[in-house]
């Protein structure tokens, strides 16, 4: 039998993060979009979706959904057939970058999510090219509709975040690591550093994209998604 997808998105994004995926991949299989806005833990959030899940399913997760989905894999590993991290990472928050996000955080707060989110995911976070402002139009959207209350909780999460690398050594299914060129939140190194941790992973580097690969390279993402699934 062909086993379920589940899909896990960034902060603050929505099911439109991938509307090509769902579009194309669900004619194969079902999928599951599954939010990330439980808790403002980690392991909080992946034991409330845990029940919410297939108890077999292919995982794919972007960004924070890549953090969540390692989560998952430490809790049920029995229970994923293969995973894909896309846009992510394995280890905590620096202080440094602890610290950067209290003054989002306050932004959201006192009702400046706009600006909270605009400095989250800046022009340059995307690959160059006249689509990049509209998607970060899209991303402005798909924030405001989640609303401060799961930013700010989401932001927590990430700050808070436990360290995966031992996860992933353990790792014994087909897992595919794909990321963008031009991704300065999550960089290629960091993806190199992934792969290397999995035995037998697949490392795809996407070079028309930035941090959010679904949205702006859509259609080279569900190929690579497809061949994936087909492994």
């Amino acid at each position: 039998m062909t086993e379920p997808l589940v899909l896990l998105p960034g902060m603050a994004c929505d099911v439109r993060l991938f509307d090509h995926q769902i579009r194309h991949l669900s004619a194969d299989r079902a999928v599951t979009f599954c939010p990330i806005t439980q808790s403002e833990r980690i392991e909080e959030i992946a034991k409330a979706i845990l029940p919410q899940l297939p108890a077999r399913f292919a995982l794919a997760g972007l960004s924070m959904g890549g953090i969540v989905a390692m989560e998952l894999m430490r809790r049920a590993p029995e229970r994923v057939t293969r995973l894909c991290l896309m846009s992510t990472d394995a280890t905590t928050d620096t202080p440094q970058v602890a610290a950067a996000r209290e003054p989002l955080m306050i932004s959201a707060r006192v009702g400046k999510l706009d600006q909270a989110l605009a400095q989250m995911m800046r022009p340059e976070t995307l690959a160059p090219g006249p689509g990049r402002m509209a998607l970060l139009d899209l991303v402005r959207d798909m924030g405001l509709g989640l609303g401060p209350d799961v930013f700010v909780r989401q932001m927590k999460a990430l700050q808070r975040r436990p360290d995966q690398q031992g996860t992933l050594r353990k790792i014994k299914v087909p897992t595919l690591i794909l990321c963008g060129a031009h991704d300065r939140m999550t960089s290629v190194r960091r993806h190199s550093f992934l792969a290397d941790l999995i035995s037998g992973a697949e490392l795809s580097v996407i070079e028309d994209a930035g941090h959010l690969p679904t949205l702006e390279t859509p259609e080279t993402v569900t190929e690579h998604l497809r061949g994936w699934l087909a492994v």
